[in-house]
C-alpha cells in the first residue's frame, strides 16, 4: 500500500511540472555572454579584431582587383576595349606626317647689286643659277629663287609678258600627256585654278610659246632643274612679280 501511495505521488508531481516545462521553453532566455579569449580567434577568421574598424576600399582599388581577376579567368590576356571610366583610355599615339624636303634660303627673295647693261624693269632669268632678276633702279635687282627646265628641257631667248592670269587653269600640251603616260602617270586634260594646280597662284605668258612664269603647288622643288620648261617660282613670290611687271615686260632666259 505504501509504494502505491509513492507511485501515485510521483505521477501526480510529474503531471504538474508539465505545464511548467512547456512555458520555460518559450521564456526569454537570458544574454549569451562569450569570453573576449574565446570570441577574439573567431573574429580573427571574420577580418576583423575587436575594437578595430576597417577602412572601406575605393572604387579603383575594387575595380583593380575585379580587372586583375577577369585577366587571371582569361588566361592573362588583356581585353583590348577598356570599358571602366577609372582606369581611363591611353591616349592614341598620332599619325606622323611625311616631312617635305624644305627650299634652300638663299632662294627666298632679296635686293642685290646690279651693273648690267638692261633698263629697270627688265627680267632677266639664269637658268644656271636658278635666278630671276627683276632691274630696279640705282644699280639694284629684285633677285627671286626659280626652278627651271630639266636636263633636255633648258631654253634661252627674249620675249615680252603678253598675257597674265590669276589662279590659271592648266591644259598640258598632247606631248606633255603621252610622255607622262609613258612613265605611268595620267595628266588631266584640264585643271582648273586652284592650289592643288601646278601652276599656282598667277602665270605671266612669254610671246607666243608655252612657256611661262607660274606659281607651284610645290615651294621646295624652287632652285632645282625640274620643270618642262616653264620657270616655277613660290606663290608669294609670283604674286608679287605680278604686281610689278605688266603685259609688254621684256624677259630674258640665258
Amino acid at each position: 500500500m505504501k509504494k502505491l501511495v509513492v507511485l501515485v505521488s510521483s505521477a501526480l508531481i510529474a503531471v504538474s511540472a508539465i505545464p511548467a516545462s512547456a512555458n520555460d521553453r518559450y521564456a526569454e532566455r537570458p544574454p549569451v555572454v562569450v569570453s573576449p579569449d574565446l570570441s577574439a580567434p573567431w573574429l580573427l577568421q571574420l577580418g576583423r579584431t575587436p575594437g578595430k574598424v576597417l577602412r572601406r576600399q575605393q572604387p579603383a582599388v575594387i575595380q583593380r582587383e575585379a580587372d586583375r581577376r577577369i585577366r587571371s579567368l582569361m588566361g592573362g590576356r588583356q581585353d583590348p576595349v577598356r570599358t571602366s571610366a577609372v582606369i581611363g583610355r591611353q591616349p592614341q599615339p598620332k599619325p606622323q606626317r611625311q616631312a617635305q624636303p624644305q627650299m634652300d634660303p638663299m632662294f627666298l627673295p632679296q635686293v642685290v647689286d646690279y651693273d648690267g647693261p638692261h633698263k629697270p624693269g627688265t627680267i632677266i632669268i639664269d637658268t644656271n643659277q636658278n635666278f630671276l632678276f627683276l632691274v630696279e633702279q640705282g644699280g639694284k635687282a629684285r633677285r627671286y629663287g626659280v626652278g627651271t627646265g630639266k636636263p633636255g628641257f633648258e631654253w634661252a631667248g627674249t620675249h615680252k609678258i603678253t598675257q597674265k592670269r590669276e589662279w590659271p587653269d592648266w591644259r598640258p600640251p598632247a606631248e606633255m600627256i603621252a610622255r607622262e603616260r609613258a612613265k605611268g602617270r595620267n595628266l588631266p586634260v584640264h585643271m582648273a585654278g586652284g592650289p592643288e594646280n601646278p601652276l599656282g597662284a598667277r602665270a605671266l605668258y612669254l610671246g607666243s610659246t608655252l612657256y611661262r612664269i607660274h606659281g607651284t603647288n610645290q615651294p621646295w622643288t624652287i632652285g632645282r632643274a625640274v620643270s618642262s620648261g616653264c620657270i616655277r617660282m613660290r606663290n608669294e613670290d609670283v604674286i608679287e612679280l605680278y604686281e610689278r611687271a605688266g603685259v609688254g615686260t621684256t624677259v630674258i632666259v640665258i
